[in-house]
């Protein structure tokens, strides 16, 4: 890999980025003037060495600590199977809970992590653009794609909002119509 050069203070500037990203902090880190911070920062994350430097070192650490999208992706898909699943509600002696139901029947209670579930499957749409500014003209009105969908999936239960996500989430060709 070709290293490109850097001044000194620029290259500073790649390592204080590289901790926070926060460009502003990164220029005050590495020398640059406080009332000139923010324009310093945002210069030299356009500047082509830097941004190339920023880039190739971001690149270096993924390959050494091995996390990488895949690895987020799945962590996230993860935890929102787990949050899906559903937990037996326990009493301090670890025993299952029980409540009873609409019919007068006794259940073990669960808990469904509804908002968890539903923040992992915000990120996982996040990362598929599913939520970009995307807009469907009616006349003189203009509506957005995610204000749509958002108020059908607050209509529905939490089980069927997870399910059309899930569906949603498929390949485009692979969708139930």
């Amino acid at each position: 890999m070709t290293r490109v050069r850097l001044t000194p203070k620029q290259s500073r500037f790649v390592d204080e980025y590289l901790i926070d990203l926060n460009a502003t902090q990164a220029a005050i880190r590495a020398g640059y003037s406080e009332k000139t911070a923010r324009q310093v920062g945002a210069e030299n994350l356009s500047k082509p060495d830097i941004a190339s430097a920023i880039e190739a070192r971001t690149q270096e650490r993924s390959e050494r600590t091995q996390i990488n999208a895949d690895m987020v992706l799945q962590g996230i898909l993860h935890n929102v199977r787990r949050c899906e699943q559903g937990e037996v509600v326990r009493n301090s002696r670890g025993e299952p809970m029980m409540i009873e139901t609409l019919d007068g029947e006794m259940a073990v209670a669960y808990r469904y992590d509804a908002s968890n579930a539903l923040k992992g499957y915000e990120m996982l749409g996040k990362h598929l653009k599913l939520f970009t500014d995307r807009h469907e003209h009616e006349g003189a009105e203009t509506v957005t794609r995610i204000e749509l969908v958002a108020a059908e999936m607050e209509r529905m239960e939490p089980e069927e909002a997870s399910k059309l996500y899930r569906e949603m989430l498929k390949e485009p060709g692979k969708r139930k119509h």
